[in-house]
């Protein structure tokens, strides 16, 4: 069987079966094009943060400005969530006229300001209002409509399989799901058999996610036949190159040698990217400290860059202290005081 290959999500068809999974807060424009430019084609696909759709029908500046995308990144799918019917229709409408190539109905999110207003994960213990919010996206929209779930709420209603296939009945061209209920976050192992079962069932792409943080992870789920792609989330943070990686391991070639100047380089373009956004550095400056901070996790010595780069008052500040890091770490010199 062949592992990698393109996926047929409707009318759309992917690079490969490697999707960069949406991540709330993290897989804006800036940092999907950090992936893209690490790992090229191997990413098949690329999801957007979830964005609201209430934001987006009341107009919000900030909420429209999370539509933003480039197009060296297609194929690209924006994910929407909420509990409205009609908000998410027209919502839909909104992404489809912003050009996205898929629209993605956020059914998973686990936070409790989420479900609280009746979206993401909720939506497992509300199928008609799911099956209501597909339909009309479906009958509203001629891009693909894509879902993303969990297992269920709790160990007590694993509805995963029900809501598979009631959402291909109402027109999605592909499920993505997180084998972990609501109640477990991300906490504990994620069901891949699950995944499993719901491909064996259904006709539709079946994409699965949790717990791939590297190449083997990826193949490993590939080769049981348990998903007809990946979705790789946290593990892209950690590393954006794992997709490459990934190919090479499919390949039974070496992995691709990620220098020191390779890390800096991609550091240097997500700040560059989010400088492009136009939003006062104060916005974004969270965004790249944190980036730093997962990249250089695990490095020895990586606990007192962490804390440094923590401290910086400027991107500036945390590229010259990154850099600083990983080029001594290339050379085997000790972390000097200036991150220390």
């Amino acid at each position: 069987m062949q592992r990698l290959h393109p996926l047929k999500i409707g009318t759309v068809t992917t690079r490969t079966n490697l999707v960069l999974a949406p991540m709330s807060g993290v897989t804006d424009c800036a940092f999907r094009n950090v992936v893209l430019a690490c790992s090229g084609p191997a990413v098949g696909l690329v999801v957007s943060e979830f964005i609201a759709a209430e934001g987006l029908t009341r107009a919000n500046e900030r909420t429209l400005a999370m539509l933003r995308y480039k197009e060296c990144e297609r194929p690209v799918s924006i994910q929407i969530f909420g509990a409205d019917v009609d908000r998410m229709v027209r919502s839909a409408k909104m992404v489809e006229d912003a050009g996205a190539d898929v629209v993605d109905v956020n059914c998973g999110c686990p936070a409790p300001k989420v479900v609280r207003r009746g979206g993401g994960a909720e939506l497992m213990r509300q199928p008609e209002r799911l099956a209501a919010i597909v339909a009309g996206i479906r009958a509203a929209v001629s891009i693909p409509v894509t879902v993303k779930i969990r297992a269920g709420w709790d160990d007590d209603s694993l509805n995963a399989l029900d809501v598979a296939r009631m959402v291909e009945g109402e027109g999605a061209a592909a499920l993505a799901v997180h084998g972990r209920t609501r109640r477990q976050l991300y906490r504990g192992r994620a069901d891949w058999e699950l995944v499993g079962r719901i491909r064996e069932e259904l006709s539709i792409p079946v994409l699965g996610s949790g717990d791939v943080t590297r190449a083997e992870h990826a193949l490993e789920r590939l080769d049981g036949g348990l998903a007809d792609g990946v979705l790789v989330g946290r593990g892209a943070i950690d590393d954006p190159w794992i997709f490459a990686k990934t190919v090479c391991a499919d390949r039974g070639e070496a992995a691709p040698e990620i220098t020191a100047e390779d890390r800096v380089d991609a550091l240097r373009l997500f700040v560059d990217e989010l400088e492009q956004t136009g939003r006062p550095v104060r916005a974004y400056l969270g965004r790249v400290r944190g980036l730093a901070c997962r990249m250089v996790k695990g490095m020895p010595g990586g606990a007192a860059a962490r804390q440094a780069i923590g401290a910086s008052d400027s991107p500036e500040r945390v590229l010259e202290l990154f850099a600083d890091f990983v080029l001594q770490r290339r050379s085997g010199l000790e972390l000097v005081a200036a991150v220390a």
